[in-house]
């Protein structure tokens, strides 16, 4: 507890240069002058009723993402599913029924309709219950609010109005965007991390107002009143303009004051705040857009085949239409036919006859358009999301927690997925950083290897024995070059943040090296150039780091494990115990902090000024190497060289690297120049941070080199992998974060979208120009930036060459503008990978918007935190990470995964196969209903176009709900064309989805033409074969019923025929489904021919008595279902023997058991599996092998 008050009375403000510190009472600024529209919030402190009264009557704090609520259920459902062509002609239909113009029973039309319809809402019904269920529980988060007289209760984040004075504890999130009134430090700053909202992990310093600071306990609240003034809900996350009226003072407010909702406390025990926005006037939720409402892209053409078939339908109703009135008027009335009163056949009005006509053709040709398909599709997308939730491979046993497919609808868009827009923090990124190189002094240390060393290594051992069955020559001198010495280690557990091995280093060893003077200084920059918080841990009693980075966390292991461990910080000091071999216990030393020169994306490097025990002046620094290099003094380069060549190394490792130097300061030199530091660091006008940069400039010169560091950084578990398997399936990566750009490029390497050699195009603006330029200016020259690099990338001759494109936020503003966009998108598909930095939660949805329209390919968004929402609604497919902090992204989401690296299988398996199984499903439905429907055509055609139908009422009826759509279902739950393990070891198979090879219009063509033929074929045999011939052993013709029975029966054999062939995987429930359908159809007949004749009509028992006794009709059975399907078999025979797909090749591989019997084949069709890719880690391993293969190349050449 004594550490914890000390840690609180501790003055943060004291450590940072720019930002935090809190001018002089007598300088501070005076209030914000605003008026007009855009500034009318005005909140009442500690007073929330007064804000429940109009005109005020604000948000409350209640949010919703669900796309449905009570009231707007039944008539947005209502639309969605009217949306579909079909379901509106089987309206138009089924009212049409119960006219006497139907040649139908009206049941018989409405009762499928209404079937459809309802059970399509319920499943919508269903998954918005579900959103609905997963939103409550964020308005059921509780927080402290103050309820009067000093006391503050827990209340659900719902129940929370604006005015609310809240009290938010350590590490919780905020419900509301809050005005900070004061926290546990006593000079009113707090740590906020924003990652939910711009994707940073790097902790943010806010500051309350200097007025508030008594504000600091729970009893000081009770006579609190205050004013505020502000701007009104918008997006901006990064600017607040507002007035404070407290004490009958007016205090301006700004951002550093503004506590964002779902960002989170840190490092502080508690802070206070008043509540200005709620619900869904938040910054954060205004940035959300509406649940959208998405349709895949088979469903959209779906709709397209739904327009040809329905033409198709109008067609040959005209057909029949004009064919019965010119049959009507060429010929006497017919004796059986007398004239009614509705005058729906009147042989005196052919042309009125032929009109009516048209409609009954309408309905009696319906069955072309099958209306069970909708319902069949929701049900296999219902099971195939089952599926998805289920599949260990991707449930998360750290968080407990499975996939989800939040919605069924997009099942199929999985696998046509052309581009990936990623988040980077806490999507790719765990934000661990592992220690494990360095270079001191020009000497290299650490011998274990990185991921890419390894994997190349592994690569090339492969490519030896593959070279050896060859006897090429240089394969032990490769052996030598690729595996150079040991790479693990010991096998003991590792430290989090340390994968460090060297024994020249450990145990106080590096006391014997040569050069033990400059190891000493960089093992001192490792532990005293930080601007961390040590904390002790109460479960181990060891020491932990609260660093504003990762980095930073994994320097301080690292000192610590050589001997050099930071243990304390004071306001004016650092101290850190010190093992030397000379003494058995620790030292600890105290290093007085002078100076602090922070971090910044401009400046890219970090010093700070000590002194030590000996009364020495010295300046500590670490930095990009780039600028570090620039800055050494002439007499401090001894080792440059040779750190260069480690630092090459390392990159091309994938390693993080940072420079270290030092400078020794004399003491009047220092003094004059921190007296003018102070004084510009006190300054209030506008030159301030340009002074102040000017001042650090000065002060960074003239440097001594010390070495460099390497660190890994920690992606998720399986990111790199996942990455590489999704490059070679041929799929774009684009990463939008909210980080400044040397981390996006940083996590670009790691997750290796960029290596080493990559050409970077960076499109920036820096401030100058947009301070100075016209906005036209600033335009042309983004513009020329892209021109440029666009021409570069086109005149290009290196096949391996690769480009990555990096923008930042402010570009991007003017690059998404409509006269700029176009360019900027083709220069981004021509390059490999594209990361986009610093930008909004607007930037992402709009980014994502125009590669989906421009591209008019798949997009699917993935991120984890509520900067993300807009791109995941936007996208195509959304994918929100859950078991991370927050759940808006998962909430917004369409798929919810745990981690990365279960994209992979999401896609690559489950996406690939939810395409070919819905393409075939959808395609095998319209092929069976042309088979089915047109044979209803041709007896018009037979029959004088009478509109009398050749099948029963209850054939037609059961025909799709019964007897053809289980088998058709399980096509759609468990084809597989290849196994889940194959589908990884073969990425290419992805494409087929992108491709769209089996829903484009050859093939959907080719199986209407299928189906017309199998309709002639079961129409033509079977009038042939019982026209006018005995057709029972008495000497009896076939009249109308059996013929129709015994065609319908050829239907029903020839279309499960069919569906067993097209199935690629078999189980014991195709087999079961297939049989069980014709077996279904005739116990259907023969129950309903025992029915009395007033049910039955003419098929009274027809198939004990006519049917089943006759041979002819068991020999037309076999006949037509050889005949329909002879066709199909001899297509896929000439395919596979001559033009075979990539599945073909590998079912027939597993079919001869090659996979296991020549495992070298096996492998080389696996390497030729694969897309050509320049991101990923194979790519990275490529360009390591040619990179070693070229130094071979040099060494055997200077040999010979």
């Amino acid at each position: 507890m004594a550490h914890g008050r000390m840690r609180a009375r501790l003055k943060r403000s004291s450590l940072y240069t720019f930002g935090c510190i809190r001018p002089p009472r007598e300088s501070i600024d005076e209030p914000h002058q605003f008026q007009g529209p855009g500034f009318s919030r005005h909140v009442c402190c500690n007073e929330p009723g007064f804000h429940r009264k109009k005109p005020l009557k604000y948000s409350s704090n209640y949010i919703s993402t669900t796309k449905y609520n009570v009231i707007t259920f039944l008539p947005k459902a209502l639309f969605e599913q009217f949306r579909r062509v079909a379901n509106l002609y089987f309206l138009l239909a089924a009212a049409l029924s119960l006219t006497p113009v139907s040649p139908f029973s009206p049941y018989s039309m409405i009762a499928p309709l209404v079937f459809v319809i309802g059970l399509s809402m319920t499943k919508e019904a269903v998954e918005n219950w579900h959103r609905f269920m997963q939103d409550m529980k964020v308005n059921m988060r509780k927080v402290l609010v103050h309820t009067g007289n000093g006391v503050f209760v827990r209340k659900p984040w719902m129940k929370v109005e604006v005015g609310d004075v809240v009290k938010v504890e350590k590490d919780r999130f905020f419900p509301a965007d809050l005005l900070f009134l004061s926290s546990s430090y006593e000079d009113g700053i707090c740590y906020v991390e924003t990652m939910n909202l711009d994707g940073e992990t790097n902790l943010k310093v806010k500051r309350s107002l200097e007025v508030t600071l008594p504000l600091d306990d729970d009893s000081s609240f009770q006579d609190f009143k205050a004013t505020i003034k502000c701007e009104d809900p918008n997006p901006n996350l990064y600017t607040f303009v507002g007035n404070f009226e407290y004490d009958r003072q007016i205090y301006p407010l700004d951002t550093p004051q503004i506590l964002l909702r779902d960002s989170k406390l840190r490092n502080t025990s508690h802070v206070y705040g008043v509540v200005i926005f709620s619900g869904h006037d938040s910054k954060v939720m205004q940035n959300a857009t509406k649940s959208p409402s998405k349709r895949s892209t088979i469903e959209k053409q779906m709709d397209k085949i739904i327009y040809v078939l329905f033409t198709l339908l109008v067609l040959i109703s005209l057909i029949s239409s004009i064919g019965f009135a010119i049959k009507t008027s060429k010929q006497k009335p017919f004796w059986y036919l007398p004239r009614d009163e509705q005058r729906l056949y009147d042989p005196t009005r052919p042309f009125t006859s032929g009109w009516i006509h048209l409609i009954t053709a309408l309905i009696l040709y319906g069955y072309l358009i099958p209306i069970s398909l909708y319902v069949s599709i929701e049900l296999v997308k219902v099971l195939q999301a089952l599926f998805i939730n289920q599949d260990i491979n991707m449930y998360d046993e750290d968080t407990c927690t499975p996939a989800q497919a939040r919605t069924s609808n997009l099942n199929e868009e999985l696998g046509m997925v052309d581009t990936i827009l990623s988040d980077k923090t806490g999507t790719l990124t765990c934000n661990q950083m592992d220690f494990l190189k360095c270079s001191i002094g020009g000497t290299q240390y650490g011998i274990r290897s990185s991921e890419v060393e390894l994997a190349a290594a592994n690569q090339m051992a492969m490519d030896l024995q593959d070279l050896s069955r060859s006897g090429t020559r240089h394969g032990s001198e490769i052996e030598l070059e690729v595996l150079p010495g040991p790479t693990s280690g010991s096998s003991k557990n590792r430290i989090k943040g340390f994968s460090f091995e060297d024994i020249r280093l450990m145990n106080g060893n590096w006391y014997r090296e040569p050069n033990a003077d400059v190891v000493l200084m960089f093992l001192r920059i490792l532990a005293l150039c930080h601007t961390a918080i040590p904390e002790v841990n109460e479960l181990t009693g060891g020491l932990t780091y609260e660093a504003e980075s990762p980095d930073e966390g994994a320097f301080l292991v690292a000192a610590r494990e050589f001997g050099f461990e930071y243990c304390k910080r004071t306001q004016s000091s650092i101290f850190v115990r010190e093992k030397h071999p000379s003494s058995h216990e620790p030292i600890e030393r105290e290093f007085k902090l002078l100076n602090l020169l922070d971090f910044t994306s401009k400046r890219k490097r970090m010093s700070v000024i000590i002194q030590d025990e000996t009364g020495q002046i010295l300046l500590l620094c670490k930095g990009a190497d780039s600028i570090i290099f620039d800055r050494l003094s002439k007499t401090g380069r001894s080792f440059e060289e040779a750190t260069k060549k480690h630092l090459n190394e390392y990159a091309e490792a994938g390693l993080r690297t940072l420079a270290f130097a030092y400078k020794k300061l004399e003491p009047s030199e220092y003094y004059n120049w921190n007296d003018e530091f102070l004084k510009a660091k006190t300054s209030i006008n506008g030159d301030r941070d340009a002074m102040l940069e000017r001042l650090s400039d000065m002060m960074e010169r003239e440097l001594t080199l010390v070495g460099a560091t390497a660190v890994e950084d920690k992606l998720q578990q399986g990111v790199p992998q996942c990455i590489d398997k999704l490059a070679q399936a041929g799929l774009k990566i684009w990463v939008l974060t909210g980080d400044k750009m040397e981390t996006a490029i940083n996590i670009g390497f790691a997750c290796s979208l960029l290596r080493h050699g990559m050409k970077q195009i960076c499109i920036t603006t820096n401030g100058d120009m947009l301070t100075h330029n016209s906005n036209m200016g600033v335009k042309e020259n983004i513009l020329m930036q892209i021109t440029n690099a666009s021409q570069m990338v086109k005149l290009e001759k290196d096949p391996h060459a690769a480009f990555a494109l990096i923008i930042d936020g402010k570009t991007l503003t003017y690059a998404l503008e409509d006269d700029l966009k176009l360019q900027f998108l083709n220069l981004a598909v021509d390059c490999a990978s594209v990361i986009c930095c610093r930008v909004s939660p607007k930037q992402k949805a709009l980014v994502t918007r125009l590669v989906k329209e421009g591209t008019g390919k798949t997009t699917l968004a993935i991120g984890d935190g509520a900067n993300d929402v807009g791109m995941i609604q936007e996208a195509d497919i959304g994918v929100g990470i859950s078991g991370v902090e927050g759940m808006q992204a998962v909430m917004a989401s369409d798929f919810s995964i745990a981690q990365f690296r279960f994209l992979e299988r999401l896609l690559v398996v489950h996406g690939h196969w939810c395409y070919k199984r819905i393409a075939q499903m959808i395609c095998y439905f319209f092929y069976k209903n042309i088979a089915f429907g047109l044979t209803l055509f041709y007896f018009e055609a037979f029959t004088g176009f009478s509109g009398q139908s050749v099948y029963d009422d209850w054939y037609m009826l059961l025909f799709n709900v019964v007897l053809t759509s289980l088998p058709v279902i399980s096509l759609g739950v468990f084809e597989q064309d290849v196994s889940s393990e194959i589908c990884l070891q073969f990425p290419a198979l992805y494409q087929q989805g992108p491709r769209n090879l089996f829903f484009d219009w050859y093939r959907i063509f080719g199986w209407m033409g299928n189906g017309l033929y199998c309709s002639l074929i079961v129409f033509f045999l079977n009038i042939i074969i019982f026209y006018d011939q005995a057709f029972r052993s008495d000497g009896q013709t076939a009249d109308m019923a059996v013929v129709g029975t015994a065609m319908f029966t050829c239907v029903i054999y020839s279309v499960n025929t069919q569906i067993a062939l097209t199935m690629s995987h078999f189980t014991w429930i195709q087999h079961f489904l297939i049989i069980f359908s014709i077996i279904t159809w005739y116990i259907f007949l023969v129950l309903y021919g025992m029915l009395s004749p007033d049910l039955s009509g003419n098929v009274y028992k027809i198939f004990l008595e006519a049917l089943a006794p006759a041979p002819i009709y068991w020999l037309s059975i076999l006949l037509v279902a050889v005949a329909c399907n002879l066709p199909y078999l001899a297509h896929i025979s000439f395919q596979r023997s001559f033009n075979p797909m990539d599945h073909h090749v590998i079912q027939e591989i597993q079919y001869y058991k090659k996979d296991v019997e020549d495992r070298h084949m096996w492998r080389r069709e696996k390497s030729k599996a694969r897309q050509e890719t320049k991101i990923g880690f194979s790519a990275r391993v490529d360009a390591k092998i040619r990179h070693l293969r070229q130094k071979l190349h040099k060494k055997s050449s200077t040999a010979t």
